[in-house]
């Protein structure tokens, strides 16, 4: 833009997106003909407002660049084609709004809807078959009137809530040069790649995207050798194609591993601006999912695709950022004396402290409710993870007491016994030892200088978990200034004790959500009931949360959402997550019927004829019989779960909204599971020609 478009206007359009002005029509009109040019020149015939419906992916109506003009020449009427793009078409566009999930804000009948161009995120080029290429702009979606209808627009809105909150608090620390205060985000993509001719042979992945049967393979992960193992050529052939065209419209991915499960893997970016890193991230998945395909293989992002192996999250990796560079999540050598990062930081667990199981709906979901718990994922309880040194600071604060000498291995109140490593060995350097240990087990774990939201699905998008912790964490930041202003009186600005006692006050008030252990274990979940922290196990449950008075008025009040679009966004969850085990007790009960059932009856009839055969040539067939009374005792034991499995589900289809979303969680994921053991026995016992779907082993290796 600097160098496409006219100096003034170019200064004119980074004053108003940097002061969060409206974009002028005439500032627009240059925008749009200099993106035009930009983009025809790189071969793009078409471009399209991008946005992000409540579905979980993005959303897209290409429109050409082609407009037909008419003039008078010697009293004849001539039309000719040109080629146009205004200001106007560059700021709105119109989709249908019933057409997306809207939960109640608009009626069938009431169609229309508008997508507004977001100028912070940038414009990009993606390229198409045979050449084809098309602008990408970035945008909002509203109803007509005026609620959003899609994840963007509430992140925007909590970003700058939450801007507003820490510009408060460092105004009453003294700090008059900071204008803004952004939300960065990192959002590290897990995944599964397998051949897509399996995939295509599986129904259960291609309609719901995992498995709904199927037996672990003898050897699956308990080897530990596909993590950081070598990346396969096939794979790796894919992956880099994916960055290349990534880095084409502009997504900074730098790392690229294997994951824990076999073909599972992961690729990270360089952070960016919450909103920003939201859009390439969506971005990411979408170019993985089609340069999969030209590899023959198929991208999984299902949370769970495969029984009995690990699962897939998004760990967000969030923070916070000044507008001149500073990191405020930063605790520095001595974070004891860093006050500004200790304010900060007792709000953040405020703010998960009051408001955890806020957080917990905006991870829920039918996909990610099979992971979240098992010995891979964060559990449902929501806690905090600091490490040694931190939480030594806050104890020693709480306490007024001397932080404890970190240098000192011998000291019994410290477990990490220094900060430098000596491997003893005369070639390698000392290694630095950062201030804290990762723990996988947590949701929310600091990780040196942001917190890691481990417990985000891979498949959904990242922007409503980190709109919900942006709004918590706005108003606790709010409360830890007027905690501050108190404590200052009159004094310009507050002496270290003002500080210290208000860090005191907060770390007290929210050290209960701060847990430094195995997550994983039992006695965590006794723990944590004696805490009184909230262990919501189910989606229903969770999605309630956003209804519960003390978090419906966090977000109303703060602007983020307003009542209708909160009530809309609940109903919105409760019904794609009852539609979506709906539509997996309908896929697994038609899998049974039309397909496994019949190759089991095939194998049936093969051990009967055999058997009939060897009596008439007087032989004994005692192995086959004791075969086929298994396998008909099997084939019984499936038809009869089955046909439960169908019952279910024609009396849940019968219920109103919410009582559907009960009746899954807590009828039908049972009935499904109850199928799913009976099919597996099934397919132990049946013989590998008969089966009729490729096995875990074809699609794992």
């Amino acid at each position: 833009m600097s160098t496409a478009l006219p100096k003034p206007v170019y200064q004119r359009f980074c004053k108003q997106v940097q002061g969060r002005q409206q974009l002028d029509r005439q500032t627009a009109d240059a925008v749009a003909h200099a993106a035009r040019i930009w983009a025809q020149d790189k071969g793009a015939t078409h471009f399209t407002h991008w946005f992000q419906p409540q579905t979980g992916t993005t959303a897209e109506k290409h429109d050409s660049f082609l407009t037909l003009k008419s003039q008078i020449v010697a009293g004849q009427e001539e039309t000719y084609a040109i080629d146009a793009f205004s200001g106007g078409q560059l700021l709105q566009s119109e989709p249908d709004a019933s057409s997306f999930p809207n939960g109640g804000v608009r009626s069938t009948f009431e169609a229309r809807g508008y997508t507004i161009w977001d100028p912070v995120s940038p414009m990009f080029i993606r390229r198409g078959p045979h050449g084809t290429a098309v602008l990408y702009i970035p945008s909002v979606f509203i109803s007509y009137n005026g609620e959003a209808l899609d994840e963007k627009t509430i992140l925007l809105r909590s970003s700058e809530v939450l801007s507003n909150a820490a510009v408060q608090l460092l105004r009453t620390l003294g700090d008059n040069e900071t204008k803004r205060v952004t939300t960065t985000l990192g959002c590290e993509q897990e995944f599964f790649l397998i051949d897509r001719a399996l995939y295509n042979l599986r129904p259960d992945l291609k309609i719901t995207g995992r498995t709904l049967i199927g037996v672990p393979p003898p050897k699956h992960q308990q080897l530990e050798d596909h993590y950081f193992g070598q990346i396969p050529s096939r794979v790796l052939a894919c992956i880099a194609e994916a960055e290349y065209e990534l880095a084409r419209i502009g997504v900074p991915v730098k790392t690229r591993h294997n994951e824990v499960a076999p073909n599972q893997f992961e690729v990270a970016p360089i952070f960016e601006e919450a909103s920003i890193a939201v859009d390439h991230n969506l971005a990411t998945m979408e170019v993985l999912h089609q340069v999969a395909h030209r590899h023959k293989l198929k991208v999984l992002f299902h949370e769970k695709p495969f029984k009995g192996v690990n699962g897939s999250g998004k760990h967000a990796n969030w923070s916070m950022q000044t507008d001149s560079g500073d990191n405020l999540l930063d605790p520095t050598a001595t974070p004891e004396t860093n006050y500004r990062f200790l304010l900060v930081l007792v709000a953040i667990l405020d703010a998960v402290y009051k408001h955890g199981g806020l957080l917990r709906s905006s991870i829920a979901s039918a996909s990610n409710e099979h992971r979240l718990g098992a010995n891979e994922a964060p559990p449902a309880i929501v806690s905090a993870f600091l490490g040694d040194h931190l939480s030594e600071v806050l104890n020693a604060i709480e306490a007024k007491r001397p932080v404890a000498d970190f240098s000192q291995p011998h000291l019994e109140t410290v477990r990490i016994g220094g900060t430098v490593l000596d491997l003893k060995i005369s070639t390698m350097p000392p290694i630095a030892r950062d201030l804290t240990d990762r723990n996988r087990t947590s949701p929310f774990a600091f990780t040196g200088n942001k917190f890691e939201y481990r417990a985000v699905g891979s498949k959904q998008s990242p922007s409503f978990p980190v709109v919900l912790l942006n709004a918590a964490v706005s108003r606790s930041l709010n409360l830890v200034s007027e905690a501050l202003n108190k404590a200052k009186g009159s004094k310009a600005v507050p002496s270290e004790e003002d500080i210290l006692s208000v860090v005191r006050q907060f770390t007290t008030a929210s050290k209960k959500i701060i847990f430094e252990g195995n997550g994983y274990s039992d006695d965590w979940v006794k723990e944590a009931e004696k805490r009184g922290l909230p262990n919501i196990k189910s989606c229903p449950e969770a999605f309630k949360q956003l209804l519960a008075p003390h978090n419906k008025e966090l977000l109303i009040s703060q602007g983020i959402l307003s009542e209708s679009e909160l009530t809309s966004r609940y109903h919105i969850l409760l019904e794609k997550y009852a539609k979506d085990l709906l539509i997996e007790g309908n896929t697994l009960r038609s899998i049974i019927t039309n397909s496994v059932l019949p190759s089991a009856f095939t194998y049936r009839k093969e051990l009967a004829d055999s058997i009939n055969s060897q009596k008439t040539a007087g032989v004994d067939a005692l192995p086959e019989k004791k075969i086929l009374a298994s396998l008909t005792k099997a084939c019984i034991a499936l038809t009869d779960s089955n046909e439960k499995l169908e019952a279910l589900i024609t009396k849940i289809e019968g219920l109103h909204e919410e009582a559907q979303g009960e009746a899954c969680g807590k009828e039908l994921t049972v009935a499904m599971e109850d199928v799913r053991e009976k099919s597996d026995a099934l397919e132990k016992q049946v013989a590998d020609k008969y089966w009729p779907l490729p096995k875990y082993t074809e699609l794992l290796f």
